[in-house]
Order: C-alpha cells, then sequence, then structure tokens
C-alpha cells in the first residue's frame, strides 16, 4: 500500500527492493525532507561502559559540552570559550530525571515517563545496585564479552522490541509495526545475525537466545525464541538499524560557528583551537567521539540505498530525532535515497562497496554509481584493508 505525506510519497516496489520513498515536490539542497523519532531506539552498552552519558530513552548527551571536550582529551582544566553561550547542556538548568527503582538517567521527566510507558516496565532492573545474576545483566554483561567496539548492533534493542510489544495495549498490533520490518530472503536472517556476532558465531548466538528467553520470554512472542525466528530478529536489526550519533559538544562548535558576537580575529583563534581539541580527542580517545547507539525508523527504513545518494541522514538536535536532509536538488517523482555507507568508503572501487553491502545487508547493488562502474577493475589501490570483518 502507498502511504502518501506531505513531500513525500512510500510505495511498495518490486520483493527485491520492497518499499521506496519518492519525492512529491521539488527539494533544493539543503531542505528537510522530514523529521522523525524512532519507534526504538538504545545506546550501545560499551558505549555506556566507556562513560559516554546519554538519556537511556532519546540519547540526548546528558554532558555539557566542556565536560565532554575534557573527558576526550583527558585534560580536566581545559576551558571552551563561549561555553555558557553556545552549549545546550548545562548542569545547573537541565532537568535531568531518574528512574526510582533502577536510577537510569533521562534527560527529562518526559522521556522518563515516555520509556516507562512504552517498554521501561519490563526492563527496570529495580535496583540502582543491580544482582550480576539477574536474566537481563548476564544477558548484557554477555553481549559485551562476544560484541566489542566498533560496535554494529546492541541486544538491549531487541529487548526493548519485545518489552514495547509486551507492554502495548494490543501487543499484536504492535508486533506487527515491527514485523513488516523483517524480510523473508533465503538465508538472509542467519547471514545477518551471523555477522553481527563475528566469525564464530552458532555457539554465540544459541547462548544470547537462550539468556533473552530467560530474561524476557512469553508466550506472545513465542515463535521469536525458536533459532529460526530469533535470526530474523537479527536480520531486522541488522538491515534496517540505523546508526544514531549524539553529542552536545558537535552541538556547541554548530553553535558557535554561527554565534553572531565573535570577531573575524576570535573566530579564527576559535577555529585553531577547535582544531587541535579534535586532534587531541582523536589521539586520546580515537575515532568514537559520540554518544553511539541504533534505533528502527518507520520512514528512514523506506530509503533505499545509493552510492551516490541525494540525501543524508542526520541527528542535528543532541538527541536520537532523525532529520534527512536533500544533498542535492530533487525533482518531484524522483526517488530519494541515502547511502549505507560511511563517505570514505563511497569512494572506494565498487568491488569494495558491493562486499561490504553483500555481507552487512545481504543484496547487490544496482544504483547508476555502480552501473556505470561495472566495467572497472575489481580491485583498487585506494581500497587499503576496509574489507577486514569482525573477528
Amino acid at each position: 500500500m502507498d502511504v502518501t505525506q506531505s513531500g513525500f510519497i512510500v510505495k511498495e516496489t518490486d520483493s527485491e527492493r520492497g518499499r521506496a520513498l519518492f519525492a512529491s515536490r521539488d527539494f533544493k539542497e539543503g531542505d528537510t525532507i522530514f523529521e522523525e523519532d524512532p519507534l526504538v531506539c538504545s545506546q550501545f552498552l560499551w558505549n555506556a561502559a566507556y562513560s559516554y552519558t546519554a538519556c537511556d530513552h532519546c540519547m540526548r548527551s546528558l554532558e555539557t559540552a566542556q565536560d565532554m571536550a575534557r573527558r576526550l582529551s583527558s585534560n580536566p582544566t581545559l576551558e571552551l570559550p563561549y561555553s555558557a553561550e553556545c552549549c545546550a547542556v548545562t548542569k545547573a538548568g537541565e532537568p535531568i530525571s531518574y528512574c526510582p527503582q533502577c536510577n537510569v538517567a533521562y534527560c527529562s521527566e518526559n522521556c522518563r515517563i515516555k520509556a516507562l510507558d512504552q517498554y521501561h516496565r519490563i526492563l527496570c532492573l529495580g535496583t540502582s545496585t543491580p544482582d550480576p545474576n539477574h536474566p537481563l545483566v548476564k544477558l548484557q554483561e554477555t553481549w559485551k564479552n562476544i560484541h566489542y567496539p566498533p560496535e554494529t548492533a546492541n541486544i538491549m534493542l531487541i529487548a526493548r522490541i519485545m518489552a514495547t510489544i509486551l507492554q502495548a495495549t494490543n501487543s499484536d498490533v504492535k508486533k506487527g509495526s515491527f514485523s513488516h520490518f523483517c524480510s523473508n530472503v533465503v538465508n538472509k536472517e542467519q547471514q545477518i545475525a551471523h555477522k553481527l556476532l563475528g566469525l564464530h558465531f552458532q555457539e554465540q548466538l544459541d547462548m544470547i537466545r537462550i539468556l533473552l528467553s530467560e530474561a524476557m520470554y512469553d508466550d506472545r512472542l513465542e515463535q521469536w525464541f525458536t533459532p529460526e525466528g530469533f535470526s530474523s530478529l537479527f536480520a531486522l536489526v541488522g538491515t534496517n538499524g540505523q546508526g544514531i550519533g549524539t553529542s552536545s559538544l558537535s552541538l556547541y562548535v554548530h553553535n558557535i560557528d554561527s554565534y553572531p558576537a565573535l570577531s573575524d580575529d576570535e573566530r579564527q583563534a576559535i577555529d585553531i583551537f577547535l582544531n587541535q581539541l579534535y586532534e587531541e580527542m582523536e589521539r586520546v580517545s580515537g575515532q568514537f567521539l559520540n554518544c553511539e547507539g541504533a534505533g528502527l525508523y518507520a520512514l528512514q527504513s523506506s530509503c533505499n540505498h545509493s552510492c551516490a545518494p541525494n540525501a543524508e541522514v542526520t541527528f542535528p538536535k543532541n538527541n536520537s530525532t532523525l532529520v534527512l536532509k536533500a544533498l542535492h536538488p530533487i525533482k518531484n517523482g524522483e526517488e530519494i535515497c541515502i547511502s549505507y555507507l560511511e563517505e570514505c568508503q563511497r569512494e572506494r572501487s565498487r568491488h569494495s562497496r558491493l562486499k561490504y553491502l553483500r555481507e552487512n545487508y545481504i543484496f547487490d547493488c544496482t544504483c547508476t554509481k555502480c552501473e556505470l562502474q561495472a566495467n572497472e577493475p575489481d580491485e583498487s589501490s585506494s581500497d587499503g584493508d576496509d574489507e577486514h570483518d569482525d573477528e
């Protein structure tokens, strides 16, 4: 069934590509095509363990920009210029709320209530010092021990999907809203599950399934606890999960770039300061500078891939609200495509791109860029060592 909304239409296409998003009006470069909150999202477990503090519901970064910069650069005396004016997170005024039972943090009372009403009644551990033998604690620790950074998935995203269904007034209807993400391509579920867990996967997959069953089994979700059904859940999050990155520091940088009170000399000095800061943070903390996680988005999941996309996913609000922006002018009737590849990956050879997309999304890309490069050599010197799989 086709679904029309302001500026775009979701259409059912062929069985291989599923749904697709098309413009129903012209968009200029930089235009917002839509904004969307996730059906469910979750911070990565290792990301949280490394002190990236974020709202447990919307993933808003809870550190001030200055505290984040100090932590990531290991410089406790660092001072950000115009921090009070340009930081969106202020310790004194931020209404952080906590679950009264398990003490997880939320950016507001509104987020705490939303989480409680959607999934947290089932997932709350009941105490701020969790029992290491609690089934959910064992599940999370086991997941961390078999899925190291850089993270590509989170078992708690699956747990939140299940809890959302179980807490819903009509669990069958809510289950249907997630089931449409699943695909029935032969072997897809198993391949995606294996890819997310690494090379030595089958024993790990069974272990995680059993632990999740001990923590959350319910007859209403019986088929998802079978080996085949559990693999389908991994296919769901593996092929449709959207990475989320939030950062109070990034928002500070955006705000100071547009801060009107700066003289030209001040702006130049701040640019030099920020460039040096990012170099130091990358040296100390590596490339993972954001609060990171993943979520499921109904509209974003309708966007097909292109190696030369005309739109991009952004997170400009320091939370999980997704904003789809036009990269180039888009004409009425044109398909709106994003890239499942990072920018550097899109510059690699067609062979390298196809290999990554086959392994992670189980499809052969036939976008215009790939078609134009069909006769080019399979390898390029710029590919480097990008083809290492998860160990």
